[in-house]
């Protein structure tokens, strides 16, 4: 993109005046600054919603690495109870 204006730019400024050629320069400038603006904001909206989505993302491992840890814990208890049971069945 930035080559071809740079090209018209340059074909335009050898057949302008002084004052067509100023002006034909600061309006490639202004086209070259409003595509690079526009790149800039696309590239801020993209990592905006890469960070939206990664933390979205992350919230849901760390919930689902609570539940497992409850439930691993409730086993863990349950498996403690069922063999004192056991135990004290078989000492009476």
């Amino acid at each position: 993109m930035k080559t071809l204006v740079a090209i018209a730019t340059v074909a335009m400024l050898a057949a302008c005046s002084p004052a067509a050629q100023n002006e034909t320069a600061e309006a490639a400038d202004q086209i070259s600054a409003d595509a690079n603006a526009t790149m800039s904001a696309a590239v801020n909206d993209t990592d905006a919603a890469a960070d939206r989505a990664f933390g979205s993302a992350e919230a849901k491992l760390d919930n689902a690495g609570a539940a497992i840890g409850n439930a691993a814990d409730k086993a863990a208890d349950k498996t403690g109870a069922a063999l004192k049971d056991a135990g004290n069945a078989i000492e009476d």
